[in-house]
């Protein structure tokens, strides 16, 4: 029976609708909404149209809680400075070309004096808005109140209905990423037998320069999830997943580098020898079931670092241990065939050390108990961090800590 696939439309329809985009929008529409709702119910009538409300919900709730926390304040800053300037200014001069040019001189200014970071522009949006809709004092304030109004549906619609985590996304990108480098492994050992030609190892060699592009993107897909990890009421190891995460991607970062030098490593010796093989049969072969054996490491590596389950993620752990000591023993093989090559035929024995250097540097990257020991130090260093920021939490901690050992040490 033929394999049924999944046509291509329907496929991209999917992965929209599951983007954080999709997700933003939605939390957007009914945080203004409510906001416009609630401003309309507070304000005493009559009053213009409350919609600084739905404004400022808009630009509070963000795709993370963390990224609403830090950045509505600020949001919320930009926006009352605006409207006050507008008030001001109202009062002052009305409305004209060139009090509107003054209004917006002075909000840039003042939006930098403030320290809204990126939002200075939204202090000029929000006076002009005020000052083309409102020239009364009165209502100047009006637009004050809608905007705390907004701002507060906005950060309690993010509080009571926590934004979703993002790490699938950001695992399946991961794993992606792995699966292309563990492909690249795999199609530079079918070429390595035989004659190599120039132009086929420059190929490789420029796709192995495009997977820093790749590692762009999930560099911004994991930190779209390290924002959605912080602060989240439903996430309960936020640190050890971001963790994790961020140097399981350092680590495939670092092997992408190398993989990248491996390639330059290997065009050298194709433009060295154009009339003849690259390898010996032997060590061709040899070099072939090494790469297939470094491809399963990178893959396994990445399905490791992006399991969830405590079982799976030791099946994955055992599936790489048994790859990077295959990868090992084969090394070793290579080493021994490459060593009497160069006895024999000593032209560019150093781009044969090369070689073998890389691809240690990369199964030492992947090794397991060097993994172990990076996640302990960047745990450390993180929460070292977290304590030196926090130092009256700390010692509140650790006087609660000293509290209780009495009482630990007379139960039971």
């Amino acid at each position: 029976m033929p394999a049924v696939t999944t046509p291509e439309p329907v496929v991209k329809l999917v992965q929209r609708t599951t983007e954080p985009a999709a997700a933003q929008v939605l939390r957007s529409t009914a945080a203004a909404v409510i906001a416009f709702a609630v401003a309309q119910t507070a304000l005493p009538a009559p009053h213009p149209a409350p919609l600084t409300a739905p404004l400022t919900a808009l630009l509070v709730v963000q795709v993370t809680l963390y990224a609403t926390l830090t950045t509505g304040i600020r949001r919320v800053n930009a926006v009352v400075v605006g409207v006050l300037i507008a008030g001001g200014f109202s009062a002052l001069v009305g409305l004209s070309w060139w009090s509107l040019g003054l209004t917006i001189f002075t909000s840039l200014l003042i939006g930098r004096l403030v320290r809204v970071n990126e939002f200075v522009p939204e202090v000029a949006i929000s006076a002009m808005l005020v000052l083309g809709v409102s020239q009364v004092v009165d209502l100047a304030w009006e637009r004050v109140l809608e905007t705390l109004i907004g701002a507060g549906v906005g950060l309690l619609f993010n509080l009571l209905l926590a934004p979703p985590v993002w790490v699938e996304p950001a695992g399946a990108a991961i794993g992606g990423l792995g699966e292309r480098m563990g492909k690249m492994f795999r199609a530079l050992g079918e070429e390595i037998g035989g004659t190599h030609p120039v132009p086929e190892a420059a190929a490789r060699l420029h796709e192995a320069r495009r997977l820093d592009h790749d590692i762009v993107d999930v560099d911004a897909s994991l930190r779209q999830a390290e924002e959605s990890l912080m602060l989240n009421p439903r996430v309960k190891q936020g640190l050890l997943y971001r963790v994790v995460l961020r140097t399981g991607l350092d680590t495939l970062e670092i092997c992408a580098v190398v993989l990248r030098v491996l390639t330059r490593t290997l065009t050298d010796l194709a433009k060295a020898r154009e009339e003849e093989s690259l390898f010996p049969a032997d060590v061709a072969t040899d070099l072939k079931e090494l790469f297939r054996h470094m491809s399963d490491a990178v893959e396994g590596f990445a399905v490791m670092i992006t399991t969830p389950m405590a079982e799976s993620g030791e099946e994955a752990e055992e599936r790489l241990a048994d790859a990077l000591a295959r990868s090992r023993a084969t090394r070793d093989r290579v080493a021994g065939l490459l060593l009497e090559d160069v006895q024999q035929h000593p032209r560019q024995w150093q781009l044969h050390g090369a070689l073998l250097a890389e691809v240690d540097r990369i199964l030492d990257e992947l090794d397991i108990d060097k993994r172990t020991e990076r996640l302990a130090e960047e745990l450390d260093r993180r929460s070292a961090e977290a304590h030196d920021r926090h130092p009256r939490l700390r010692e509140m901690s650790r006087r609660l800590r000293g509290a209780k050992r009495p009482r630990l040490r007379t139960g039971g």
